[in-house]
């Protein structure tokens, strides 16, 4: 974490005239107000501190001691210990106060297993050894085809230690479409993800290593109140689909201090996901921070009250980065991405309403997923490709409200360059590359610092015309 940048916050005042500055409304207003306040609570969470769960170490008396090798796990890394799991899990989750105890030192083969809520208060799932999957596609149970180890109803529960979940992925990246398309022998399909919390509430994660998953390494579903803190995850930059942590249809969660490195999105956020915050996060190798993607097969997808705040990206396919397809609906709204450092990344800021992932051409759609209200602030860095920014917005719903202030995007070896499409907005401060090619309807706006005084900006009409004044901290 050495390489994270600090950077000072200073708040910026924006009093708006109503129906200028890149077409900025009250609506618009509020809900810069709103990503503020998720800032204001990142801070206020106290770096994360511990959750009232007390760790067994520290309160044993208190605590039921339930050690999987108590069940029969051997931990030699060869024997099956999924039975062994299973009844560990039974006794702990129905016991006031447990640990569920993965020891220190040894390593356990465990198939696919789902580990069913509700559980009684204070659970604390406790692995500090290595828990592995088997290494083989072909052995894999055909009841779970996308979870290797899925926690399901839990409420209230704090993972945490210093060990291991390792997917043993190598076999099953050889027989995905994108690494083989030739494999004719183990045809392509969809892998299992090695963490999931699903349908759960008020849960911590903290510490642990997630490695080598079959496909995404960490999904949190359909669950609210997540707290994520100092998890290390890594994979080969060649092992396709591994995204880091992917947050699907869930509210409230928070990233803090984790390391993802793999060989897709590290952080992925895709449909009916709100109050995201990301903070210190280092990425690299992978694709990037990533909204999306949304709107596949003309589907629905609702993205909003995003931030990530403080961020190391270091030789990434992508930087910050919202991808949508044709034909889609939605919107994303609410995203502010600051203070983050980028080195040697190719495409550091992009917005893209036609991404296409597919071995076919996509076709043409008037459509798209809405996308308003993202502001980028204080970021800096090296870029591989001379579109530093980009902002491929589609004709019929283009990109608005898109905020820019302070970049610095610089390529080692020539000049860089905005490439904008239907995309409406506006810079202040440094803005290199220039954002120029950002539409707006008026660009008469004023800025307010909270250190300094008035800075009046294009102002051409007189103070006496009626308009609505709005003021609102970024």
């Amino acid at each position: 974490m050495d390489k994270f940048l600090l950077f000072s916050f200073l708040g910026m005042l924006i009093v708006v005239h109503h129906g200028v500055a890149g077409n900025v409304g009250i609506d618009d207003i509020g809900m810069l107000e709103e990503l503020d306040q998720i800032c204001w609570e990142m801070e206020e969470e106290n770096e994360m501190e511990s959750s009232p769960i007390s760790s067994w170490t520290s309160d044993r008396g208190s605590k039921v001691l339930v050690n999987v090798d108590s069940f029969g796990a051997v931990g030699d890394g060869v024997s099956d210990d999924t039975q062994a799991f299973q009844k560990a899990w039974d006794i702990a989750c129905s016991t006031p106060g447990s640990v569920f105890l993965v020891p220190q030192g040894r390593t356990y083969l465990v198939n696919a297993t789902r580990f069913q809520g509700p559980c009684s208060d204070r659970l604390v799932i406790q692995i500090d050894g290595t828990i592995r999957a088997p290494a083989e596609p072909k052995d894999w149970d055909p009841k779970f085809p996308r979870t290797w180890l899925e926690f399901y109803q839990l409420n209230g529960v704090l993972f945490q230690g210093g060990g291991v979940i390792d997917g043993s992925g190598s076999k099953w990246w050889a027989s995905s479409c994108k690494k083989n398309k030739s494999n004719i022998l183990q045809p392509c399909r969809g892998a299992p993800t090695a963490l999931t919390i699903d349908s759960s509430s008020a849960v911590q994660i903290k510490g642990l290593t997630i490695q080598n998953s079959q496909q995404m390494h960490f999904v949190i579903s359909r669950s609210d109140s997540i707290r994520v803190l100092g998890v290390l995850i890594s994979a080969p930059g060649d092992s396709p689909n591994t995204d880091g942590i992917h947050i699907s249809a869930s509210t409230d969660v928070s990233l803090q201090d984790c390391k993802i490195g793999t060989g897709d999105d590290c952080i992925s956020i895709v449909n009916a996901s709100t109050g995201i915050k990301m903070k210190r996060i280092y990425c690299g190798p992978g694709h990037g921070i990533s909204i999306g993607s949304l709107g596949k097969d003309n589907s629905t997808g609702i993205v909003s009250k995003v931030v990530v705040d403080t961020a190391f990206l270091q030789e990434t396919t992508n930087g910050l980065r919202i991808k949508t397809w044709q034909g889609g609906s939605g919107y994303v709204r609410g995203v502010r991405f600051q203070n983050v450092r980028m080195e040697d990344v190719s495409n550091p800021i992009i917005i893209d309403q036609f991404y296409c992932d597919s071995p076919t051409a996509c076709q043409n759609q008037t459509s798209a997923v809405n996308i308003s209200q993202i502001v980028y602030r204080n970021i800096r860095g090296t870029t591989k490709s001379a579109k530093a920014m980009k902002f491929a917005c589609s004709d019929t719903v283009p990109c608005r409200n898109i905020v820019l202030s302070n970049i610095n995007l610089e390529k080692k070896d020539g000049t860089v360059e905005t490439y904008c499409n239907s995309a409406e907005g506006f810079g202040y401060g440094v803005v290199q590359p220039s954002a120029d090619c950002l539409s707006s309807r008026d660009k008469e706006y004023v800025f307010i610092n909270q250190q300094e005084d008035v800075q009046v900006a294009e102002t051409s009409r007189s103070s006496s015309e009626d308009h609505d004044i709005v003021h609102t901290e970024l």
